[in-house]
């Protein structure tokens, strides 16, 4: 069943909206429905392609000690994005590897042979790639991902971005070469739009959310997106498990893939998973909540633009719903908070340039700790004994905002 919602009174409430999933079962196996949409032998095979890309490297985890003390955190571990191919988001990887799946098919479909990466980078098949055209709807960081690959890849990009997309980010997707199509609608309208017009001209579109006919590429997106899991599995410390991980999440197809990656790596040793949305788009929340898909209609006035996104991935959503602990709701400010802590660290802390879709987890953990009320903190088990895991999913974007908000009064 898929019901709507328009975000009311909650969305204006000041602090953070919580929902524990009593679905979520931390000793349950990660089941057959779950392997046949994401598993080992998917990441395997996304790892093997995307570590062949001359701009693929890992980016780093960065522990810090002195905000995990100022808060009262046992330790913080925090994957930093803002250097990932160059495009300041960790949505490089799902773009280029659903790019090179489509390629790799297509060029079959011509020379009947299976093609590596090196064969499409290499440019004999220049004048076959250059007839593809590839779209996808985005806030953003997804646009910048399909755009980036396409541009690198040789085939051509069209991306449509909802009505509050930012000038700046506009002009990023512009300058990888791609057609920018701007909707007078949300994203899940641009999501509909690009849909017509793929349909119409013959395009193939790369989406990151996945809807009724629609799913084998944005599980291709979210494999390349495990690849960043499996990054941090190897880059903890030895013998160190996270006791809790925040994730941001729009239509929850990253959060999904982390989600997914930890639950096979560690079993019932994975963390409790918490999910981080805006107030004006928090469609998981909502659908996991009242066990149907919810959309959240309107116009997703959110300057955390990744997240704005008011209808579910419903790949995305049935991972989510067995494996996420917690869900819980922000405003902007919580974001911005952690924007600016992260740029002003703490002790010996490194200066962390982070985005406003990029600090809403982080945003989530100082609100909840600093709190004088202890009652979320209690909820969620956090404590001095904690080891979080949060994720810096993008940095500065749209660099005119960063400073706006950076430089700006609490």
């Amino acid at each position: 069943m898929t019901s709507s919602a328009t975000a009311g009174p909650s969305a204006k409430i000041a602090t953070i909206l919580h929902y524990h999933n009593t679905a979520a079962n931390s000793g349950a196996p990660y089941d057959e429905e779950l392997q046949a949409l994401l598993n080992s032998q998917g990441v395997e095979d996304a790892k093997s392609v995307l570590r062949q890309l001359p701009w693929y490297a890992p980016t780093p985890l960065r522990e810090l000690d002195g905000l995990s003390d100022a808060i009262g955190i046992g330790r913080i571990f925090l994957k930093d994005e803002s250097s990932r191919f160059g495009l300041k988001a960790l949505k490089g990887v799902g773009g280029a590897y659903a790019i090179y799946r489509l390629l790799a098919k297509r060029l079959q479909e011509v020379a009947d042979k299976d093609f590596s990466i090196s064969d499409i980078l290499g440019g004999d098949y220049a004048s076959t790639i250059e007839t593809v055209t590839v779209a996808c709807a985005t806030t953003g960081n997804h646009g910048r991902s399909v755009a980036f690959a396409a541009k690198s890849f040789g085939c051509k990009c069209n991306i449509y971005v909802p009505r509050q997309t930012s000038a700046g980010r506009v002009a990023a997707l512009q300058e990888l070469g791609a057609n920018v199509v701007r909707i007078e609608g949300n994203y899940d309208l641009a999501v509909k739009a690009v849909e017509a017009d793929a349909k119409a001209n013959g395009w193939y579109i790369i989406s990151d959310t996945s809807y009724e006919g629609h799913e084998d590429t944005p599980r291709d997106v979210m494999h390349g997106y495990q690849v960043i899991a499996d990054e941090i599995v190897a880059q903890l410390p030895e013998n160190i498990i996270p006791t809790h991980v925040f994730v941001q999440a729009g239509v929850g197809g990253i959060a999904a893939a982390m989600c997914s990656h930890f639950w096979q790596t560690w079993a019932v040793r994975r963390p409790r998973f918490i999910v981080v949305e805006s107030k004006e788009a928090h469609c998981l929340y909502l659908s996991v909540e009242s066990g149907e898909v919810v959309i959240v209609e309107g116009a997703h006035s959110t300057q955390m633009y990744g997240l704005a996104a008011g209808k579910p991935s419903l790949n995305a959503l049935k991972i989510l719903r067995k494996g996420v602990d917690d869900f819980l709701a922000i405003d902007d400010v919580e974001s911005f908070k952690a924007m600016r802590r992260l740029a002003d660290p703490v002790g010996a802390d490194p200066a962390i340039v982070i985005g406003e879709a990029g600090g809403a987890g982080v945003g989530a953990l100082l609100t909840i700790m600093e709190a004088s009320d202890p009652g979320l903190r209690d909820a969620l088990g956090l404590n001095d004994q904690s080891i979080v895991l949060l994720f810096g999913t993008e940095g500065d974007t749209d660099s005119e905002s960063y400073a706006r908000i950076i430089h700006a009064a609490d």
